[in-house]
């Protein structure tokens, strides 16, 4: 399934960087960024309580780390929750799957990329947008926890984003899971570092679960989500003409 929507030339996304532009410009480039929001804030506000999973594109079906994205959706199906995802391929697809084919509610909040851009067909709903920062923003608004699997950069920027919202509390402390020991030995090395060294405090590296465990994982996030948060979703206005995918 190929997207249609016109994916942003490299001349427009250099403009984005130039620096400043004319006031009317940048009340424009304003308002297209209030536009992105009020269409994700439209597609995605009754679709929780989700808990976001995070990996590459790149990882094809029958990959081990795609099998096990498909487990982690079907199990957090199973707690009630709804799979959220970045919406493309790889990972974010088996995420995506495991819920949607064991009756659990699947969505994504997809980003036009000029190469592995495709949204994949195993999500109830899904929104798409141009700009990075409001994507991350909808993927944590309505998470109550996150499951990081083996990815590239994207994945990391997200996994990071989450660690400096919760650290910094921005955000209240939902559970973050990292599932793939060998895969992210450097980077618990590294925060391991980061505490010996003062950069950050001991107590962050509590926040952050290592495990190769997939039930570890879904008992950490039923300790730390469902039991201290609830399973919360609005109620929409049936006056306003609004649904809840899960009635």
């Amino acid at each position: 399934m190929k997207n249609k929507l016109q994916v942003p030339s490299s001349k427009e996304e250099l403009y984005f960087l130039e620096g400043p532009k004319s006031r009317l410009k940048e009340l424009l480039f304003t308002f297209s960024i209030c536009k992105e929001f009020i269409l994700g804030f439209r597609i995605l506000h009754f679709v929780g309580p989700c808990i976001t999973v995070f990996g590459s594109a790149r990882f094809k079906e029958n990959h081990p780390y795609y099998e096990l994205g498909v487990e982690v959706g079907k199990k957090l199906a199973e707690l009630g929750f709804t799979v959220m995802t970045g919406g493309g391929p790889g990972i974010m697809e088996a995420a995506n799957k495991g819920a949607f084919q064991h009756g659990g509610l699947s969505v994504g909040a997809k980003i036009l990329l000029p190469f592995e851009q495709y949204p994949n067909v195993f999500m109830h709903s899904f929104a798409t947008f141009k700009y990075f920062f409001v994507r991350k923003f909808l993927l944590f608004k309505y998470s109550y926890g996150f499951i990081v699997l083996p990815g590239g950069v994207g994945t990391m920027d997200e996994l990071f984003e989450a660690l400096t919202l919760i650290q910094t509390k921005k955000i209240k402390d939902f559970p973050i899971v990292v599932l793939g020991t060998q895969f992210y030995s450097s980077l618990n090395v590294m925060l391991n570092t980061m505490a010996d060294e003062g950069a950050i405090d001991k107590e962050d590296l509590s926040l952050i679960l290592f495990t190769d465990s997939i039930k570890e994982a879904i008992e950490h996030i039923q300790k730390h989500s469902v039991e201290k948060y609830g399973l919360k979703s609005p109620v929409p206005s049936g006056f306003l003409g609004e649904n809840n995918l899960r009635n």
